[in-house]
């Protein structure tokens, strides 16, 4: 088993050699779990299978992540020679999705077992750089130690993405294991009711500090908003739930669905959420991790934001008020009215940072103030767009962290789930995907003044164009 998990490791100390050996330990253990999550995969040959024909195969996530340590080293200025330049190059680019519609990868892979060998290498440059780079406190954004940093938690978001495709992953070619632990708590849905939360105002961001963390470069910055009163769901929507949906024929129903959801129906045929199996006698099982289980109808819905907003619509319609997603800014009054208002979030307090299980457990486990999974669980889909806060600026070893996402076509998603590690688990962290994305996330819903669709595409369609301007 691997032992629990640790938190981020801070930029701050009074001992070097205790920090580097720390620091040391920290990469061992992201290494060491990234490559536990590959051996849920049942032979070698499945490494070069697609599990989404969006993405590549298994093989090139494997690889991304250790040449992603050299790239960012040699960007740094302090690694000088590479250790194999076609696998730096080969293993670089293509992490997000190709096209909806792609279905097959004409790169030519290498061998796992050089793969293998290449990783272990990577796994012996470093640990000996985290032992020898020069080392002062704090460390800060220009030093070569941050490369680590950056490699470390890099690798940290590739455990939670790589774990998606391994969800996707035809069960025939999947294998459970002890590191990966499914809940076995199951039970009918609850009923879910508001909460008032009144109106007050955040601040958001780091400003231009590090506050002892590691940061990628979109929660630097500073963002202050008033947030008007506004209700929100006590759970996250559970399956139960979202099964009302489902039964209603909301996947076959144009109305509740904007443009971009009726592409997605059309391009993927769905008819209910990705993770949930039909069964020839009408039913749904859930696909975890390694298994199909009966539906825990007590645990919370896994959609894409097109979904949730989708059942918001229809939501609105049966009970003749406006639901939508939750905005960022909502979400930090959560946060801070729920308790959960620290720096790095406390993983004995919410299903977050595999301390619990490697699954969704119930709703109603754990509680934050008068709300349940503030944080953790599975992330939260919110109704605001990626952009940066005022102040922001990109790191020059890693420019294309955030900025393809300032397109307006990004939502921001909240809280982390249960794989979530590392910076994920942070107060302050940033995460945004594509609206059609599938992830470990799902969503709770709110009432309250809040754009009504004409103005949130407008404002969307508002941000593409500046950002064609501007990066396209």
């Amino acid at each position: 088993m691997l032992h629990k998990q640790m938190r981020s490791v801070s930029l701050d100390g009074a001992d070097i050699e205790a920090k580097r050996s720390e620091l040391r330990e920290y990469f061992h253990q992201s290494f060491d779990l990234f490559e536990s999550l590959f051996d849920l995969l049942k032979s070698d040959k499945v490494y070069y299978l697609q599990s989404e024909p969006t993405r590549h195969p298994m093989i090139f996530y494997y690889g991304h992540t250790a040449i992603f340590y050299i790239n960012k080293l040699i960007a740094s200025g302090a690694l000088h020679e590479r250790i194999n330049p076609h696998f730096e190059q080969l293993f670089a680019v293509g992490v997000d999705e190709m096209t909806w519609d792609a279905s097959s990868d004409a790169l030519k892979w290498p061998a796992l077992d050089d793969v293998r060998a290449y990783r272990q290498k990577v796994r012996t440059l470093v640990d000996e750089m985290i032992m020898t780079l020069p080392m002062s406190f704090p460390i800060t954004q220009r030093d070569p130690l941050w490369a680590i940093w950056m490699g470390i938690e890099h690798e940290r978001i590739h455990i939670e993405t790589s774990s998606v495709l391994h969800r996707q992953m035809p069960l025939e070619f999947v294998v459970s294991h002890d590191d990966f632990p499914i809940c076995p708590l199951r039970g009918d849905a609850l009923e879910n009711v508001l909460i008032d939360f009144p109106a007050s105002e955040v601040s958001m961001g780091k400003g231009t500090e590090d506050q002892g963390l590691y940061g990628w470069d979109n929660e630097y910055g500073v963002q202050r908003i008033r947030v008007e009163s506004f209700q929100t769901s006590k759970y996250l929507v559970s399956n139960g739930e979202f099964m009302d949906f489902v039964a209603a024929n909301g996947y076959g129903i144009s109305r509740w669905w904007d443009e971009e959801g009726l592409r997605y129906l059309e391009l993927r045929k769905a008819t209910c959420p990705p993770f949930w199996v039909l069964q020839e006698d009408g039913r749904y099982k859930l696909r975890t991790l390694t298994q199909e289980i009966e539906m825990p109808y007590n645990w919370p819905v896994e959609v894409n934001a097109l979904e949730a907003e989708a059942f918001c619509r229809w939501k609105s319609a049966q009970e003749g008020q406006t639901y939508r997603l939750p905005t960022e800014a909502e979400w930090r009054v959560m946060v801070n009215m729920g308790g959960m208002d620290e720096a790095i979030f406390d993983d004995q307090r919410a299903n977050i940072n595999l301390a619990h299980y490697a699954s969704s457990v119930p709703v109603d486990t754990f509680a934050h103030g008068e709300l349940y999974d503030v944080v953790g669980n599975v992330w939260q889909w919110t109704q605001t767009q990626m952009d940066a806060y005022e102040g922001f600026f990109t790191h020059p070893w890693y420019e294309d962290f955030s900025l393809p996402t300032f397109d307006g076509k990004h939502n921001l998603i909240k809280g982390g789930s249960w794989i979530s590690t590392g910076n994920e688990i942070m107060r302050e962290s940033r995460y945004a995907f594509r609206r059609h994305f599938i992830q470990h996330a799902g969503f709770r819903y709110v009432i309250g003044d809040g754009e009504n669709e004409a103005e949130k595409y407008g404002r969307i369609e508002k941000m593409f164009d500046v950002w064609k301007k501007r990066y396209g």
